[in-house]
């Protein structure tokens, strides 16, 4: 076996060892072989990281900076990430295995690594606000102003993508941060931090703290000088993290889980909708929050539809990310790969028509599961209600508008949904009732730095990208200045 690569966590423009003595191991998921040991942060390494992100702010150059200045800061990140795209890319690729490669996302004009170079522009934009009080001779104005430590906690999914997504507008606001990536692929994050390294940034600005949920996560949220925490992952994580914040009042943003409808109307082009469908899905092995799993076809098209959608599906190979060939990777981990297979069985032992079989597609060595595709399930199923989180979708008829808008609506999740129709105006008046944070219309799994996303219900609150995504991380002031002071005796004798 390759000698492993020993990982230190990043506090204070610094590498340091865990107090606590313990690393745990990474496994490359292509092969299910060990390649990294990583940092098993306690609470004392997360003390020292959100000290180092405290002084950064309070004492430090970061908080006195000009705006302009900070935007400056942010284009060089931008620049920096790019020009080790390549090295980000194959780090996660072979800590995650997820297809398709971030890496050209993170080139020079890619829309991930755009994010700083957007939230740049935005720092010397952020104008404050007179309020027309209507009390005499006060001038009354509203300012936003950063929360101070934030606390980014990441999923294992995409881990660098998500973080871009949060770290570019929390640094334009003037936090500074301590991050905390998912056990279970922290590695590209740790990779990222040396490459920060040459942009320059002032001491202990962005910190880095690996571990677990109940010995990092916990006492990284609930430490009294984070002041806010925005979390990525699954619902039940969500609800941890949120609990844990509320016990000192810690405003959160949640981006969680999703069971995302697709509905098909019958004047759909079905080659358009059976490609996105798919590419909504299956290439990322379903790992995605907003992949479109539950299939609402209208009846007289369903048939049509579902042959469609499994031949071209069929097609798709499965394979190890660094063969050329290979369109669908690995699925991201061991505990995650087990689940997913247990939850196709389950679906199986509970009568659903099994249209393709993505266990074919596993090996002897590697995480690998083939798209699954499952006909006629109720929405009520636990198929049906539950997210996957991997290459499973299942397929339902519907007849009446009325009704697939009920079906759609009806599950704790409300995170993305898609509508395929040639008849525009119907599909507008059937999104503005869709209970989602994004619907697409006859497109899916688009995004842009430009534009927010989030959720509905328990997918979540709070948005991320666009002005949103930055005013999540400022808080609000309001100032009161009297033009003409003058303060009467209240208690005149």
């Amino acid at each position: 076996m390759a000698e492993l690569k020993t990982y230190r966590y990043f506090a204070g423009n610094a590498w340091h060892e865990p107090a606590t003595g313990r690393w745990f191991e990474s496994e490359n998921p292509a092969t299910g072989e060990v390649w990294a040991r990583v940092p098993d942060c306690g609470a004392e390494d997360v003390a020292r990281a959100v000290a180092a992100a405290k002084a950064a702010f309070h004492d430090g150059p970061w908080g006195r900076m000009m705006p302009a200045e900070r935007g400056r800061v942010l284009r060089r990140i931008g620049d920096v990430i790019s020009a080790h795209a390549e090295r980000l890319g194959a780090v996660e690729l072979r800590d995650n295995g997820r297809l398709p490669n971030i890496a050209p996302g993170l080139r020079a004009g890619g829309w991930q690594v755009d994010s700083f170079h957007y939230y740049a522009g935005m720092c010397d934009k952020l104008e404050g606000r007179l309020i027309p009080a209507e009390v005499p001779h006060m001038h009354n104005y509203l300012t936003w102003e950063p929360f101070g430590v934030v606390a980014l906690i990441l999923p294992w999914n995409s881990p660098v993508g998500t973080l871009i997504w949060k770290l570019a507008p929390c640094l334009a606001a003037g936090n500074t941060v301590v991050i905390k990536p998912s056990e279970q692929a922290s590695c590209s994050t740790l990779e990222l931090m040396e490459v920060l390294e040459e942009a320059g940034l002032p001491p202990g600005v962005v910190n880095v703290v690996t571990g677990f949920g109940p010995t990092t996560g916990e006492p990284l949220i609930d430490h009294p000088d984070v002041r806010m925490v925005s979390f990525t992952g699954g619902a039940a994580g969500g609800r941890a993290a949120a609990t844990i914040a509320a016990r000192q009042v810690k405003p959160t943003v949640m981006e969680l889980g999703g069971k995302s409808p697709q509905i098909v109307l019958p004047d759909a082009d079905l080659g358009l909708a059976v490609n996105g469908v798919a590419a909504g899905i299956f290439p990322a092995g379903g790992q995605s929050c907003i992949s479109g799993s539950r299939l609402l076809v209208h009846r007289s098209v369903i048939d049509a539809f579902t042959e469609r959608l499994v031949n071209v599906v069929k097609k798709a190979r499965t394979g190890p990310p660094d063969d050329p060939a290979s369109q669908i990777g690995p699925i991201a981990n061991r505990p995650h790969y087990e689940a997913i297979l247990k939850r196709i069985a389950a679906a199986e032992a509970a009568g659903h028509r099994l249209l393709l079989d993505g266990r074919m597609a596993c090996r002897d060595k590697g995480y690998y599961i083939g798209p699954t595709i499952f006909a006629d399930v109720p929405n009520a199923s636990e198929l049906a209600q539950n997210e996957v989180f991997g290459p499973v979708v299942s397929t339902e008829a519907w007849d009446a508008e009325a009704e697939v808008i009920r079906t759609a609506n009806d599950t704790p999740y409300g995170l993305a949904a898609g509508i395929w129709s040639r008849d525009v105006a119907k599909a507008m008046r059937m999104a503005g009732r869709i209970e989602a944070g994004t619907v697409y219309i006859n497109n899916y799994f688009n995004a842009a730095t430009q534009s927010p996303v989030g959720g509905w219900k328990q997918s979540g609150h709070g948005r991320e990208n666009g002005w949103e995504g930055m005013r999540a991380f400022l808080q609000t002031k309001s100032v009161w200045l009297a033009t003409d002071p003058h303060q009467a005796d209240p208690f005149p004798a």
